[in-house]
């Protein structure tokens, strides 16, 4: 039979998920973030199926173009803003908007050619200290992109949560977030504009987060960050569901090894089933062996190293598997979370690593 391994999206999850959003923080606009492709979903699809999104974030031009091309205007921001003086043609163009985090695009932005001025977020490092301007230096950010023509007047004012997935409780949990959040008002004080800081962990765990604007990403596409809760635990579902089948059901011997390295022993007599998938489709190539998988919707689990094209799964208690069978490597049923968590990650990695040989479908 052809190579059936599948990646089928979801698109009435997409749209669930973008209203559990709205739910969650009914006084706040949603800019659905889309970036790395849709979170490997598919960008034009994500974007189509979210068109009732207030906005959308990207970390390139092209997924601008892209939404453009779609016949979308919604907002668009340019999440890590432009990088040199001759993206803000294409920027206004476009009619994006972008971030604004260092000194020297403020430069870019007073040195450029007039014309249509541009949406600016001022972004606040409030401890993340990846992007952003020291909470010290933002008055003076904010002043400076005031004075020039080329910036809109509804300068935006955000920051970026590092620990947002430890939800306050009472306890030590959450130090970081609310130190974050005292930072920002702090830094912000007085200064006319919307507010934007929550992310997907932001709007699930953080209600006095929310402000004007919240920006969503994997929670979009049903998926939790939060250790040991998948996305379900909030109300979402899974927009993808990744499977394959099996292309063979062996019968090994105890004590006869399995795969790559002979790194897993048959403690008996045994079903091995071989199903074609493997790190050449994303699958994360360092799970152990004992991670789940679907089997005609049933459990079962790895054993042995996953390989480029295949893996090898422990079927005692499938004893009438055969070749054809489906089987689902993360989707409704079993969390892509659950299989994250096994490599070593997040939910958000695999969804991103499917590779171009995958089948996408749309459900």
């Amino acid at each position: 039979m052809a190579r059936a391994t599948t990646a089928t999206l979801h698109l009435d999850a997409l749209r669930h998920n973008l209203g559990v959003i709205r739910q969650r923080a009914p006084h706040s606009r949603v800019m659905a973030v889309v970036k790395a492709d849709g979170y490997g979903h598919g960008l034009e699809r994500v974007a189509r199926t979210l068109r009732d999104a207030d906005a959308f974030g990207v970390a390139a031009l092209s997924d601008v173009e892209r939404i453009r091309a779609l016949g979308l205007s919604q907002p668009v921001l340019l999440l890590s803003g432009f990088d040199a003086p001759e993206d803000l043609a294409r920027l206004r163009w476009l009619r994006a908007e972008a971030v604004i985090h260092h000194v020297d695009q403020i430069e870019m932005l007073a040195q450029a050619e007039p014309g249509p001025p541009i949406r600016c977020w001022l972004k606040v490092d409030t401890g993340m200290h990846r992007l952003g301007f020291a909470p010290e230096s933002v008055r003076a950010a904010h002043a400076r992109l005031c004075e020039l023509p080329n910036v809109a007047e509804d300068i935006v004012l955000m920051s970026h949560f590092a620990s947002s997935d430890e939800f306050a409780d009472g306890g030590a949990r959450g130090v970081q977030t609310r130190a974050q959040l005292r930072v920002f008002a702090e830094a912000t004080a007085g200064l006319p504009g919307p507010r934007s800081l929550a992310n997907s962990a932001g709007v699930l765990g953080w209600p006095e987060a929310h402000g004007d604007w919240v920006r969503p990403g994997g929670a979009l596409y049903g998926i939790s960050v939060v250790a040991g809760r998948p996305g379900s635990e909030f109300g979402l579902r899974p927009a993808m569901t990744l499977s394959a089948r099996l292309i063979a059901v062996n019968r090994i011997a105890r004590g006869e090894r399995i795969g790559y390295g002979a790194s897993w022993e048959c403690p008996e007599d045994m079903p091995v089933g071989v199903a074609a998938v493997g790190y050449g489709d994303g699958y994360p190539r360092h799970v152990p062996s004992g991670t789940p998988v679907l089997v005609n919707g049933r459990p079962a689990r790895t054993v042995g190293r996953v390989s480029m094209d295949l893996m090898t799964l422990d079927l005692r208690g499938q004893p009438d598997a055969r070749a054809g069978d489906p089987v689902v490597l993360w989707g409704p049923g079993l969390p892509v979370e659950t299989v994250a968590e096994a490599a070593g990650t997040i939910g958000y990695e695999p969804v991103c690593s499917i590779t171009r040989r995958v089948r996408f479908v749309e459900d």
